[in-house]
């Protein structure tokens, strides 16, 4: 789904309105047909929308998962993303707001999807760090395309050098980005 940057973000706005107002900010972010969650000052999730269960292909446990709703994350190149380095958590460790990220998120089933993030730090009357809100926009289709272009760009990398270490790097790096383009192309 490709969706404008206005549009997601009329979203999150939408969203915030509703979490500052309190009460029925549950239904409200029911409403909203994009993966979208809550967490607490320390990253515990503590609400998420049906649509969060479609992308992330399981229920998420309150209380429990921190930072995300996700079952295992990555980076675009294959490498392994821990949930304590995800933009999430970066938003509520710097208390800022993150955009431009694409993170690859890993389901149970074993598909993945490419998304990216809108965490966004909640801040109470007086300033203070009460937790973060993160909508989640399913790039999938516009990132298997460009997954397999680098996978491809690294093995000509690879043939190209004269240096096995570095050969070795780019050639794993390759199959990472490979991947992760199978893995998107499959879970359409």
């Amino acid at each position: 789904m490709t969706l404008a940057l206005s549009t997601a973000e009329d979203y999150l706005d939408s969203a915030l309105r509703a979490l500052r107002d309190g009460n029925g900010y549950r239904s409200a972010l029911d409403q909203i047909p994009l993966p979208i969650y809550v967490t607490d000052a320390d990253g515990l999730v503590t609400y998420w929308n049906r649509a969060c269960v479609d992308f992330a292909g399981r229920e998420p446990e309150l209380g429990s998962d921190k930072w995300c709703v996700t079952w295992q994350l990555y980076t675009t190149s294959g490498e392994p993303l821990p949930h304590e380095k995800c933009p999430m958590a970066d938003a509520i460790r710097d208390k800022r707001e993150v955009r431009g990220k694409v993170a690859i998120a890993a389901r149970p089933d074993g598909s993945r999807r490419a998304f990216v993030p809108y965490p966004t730090p909640l801040f109470d009357q007086a300033g203070e760090l009460i937790g973060a809100v993160n909508l989640l926009i399913d790039v999938s289709e516009e990132q298997a395309p460009a997954l397999a272009e680098q996978a491809a760009l690294c093995h000509r990398l690879a043939r190209a050098t004269h240096d096995s270490e570095a050969s070795r790097s780019l050639a794993a790096m390759a199959e990472g980005y490979k991947a992760n383009a199978k893995a998107l192309r499959a879970g359409d």
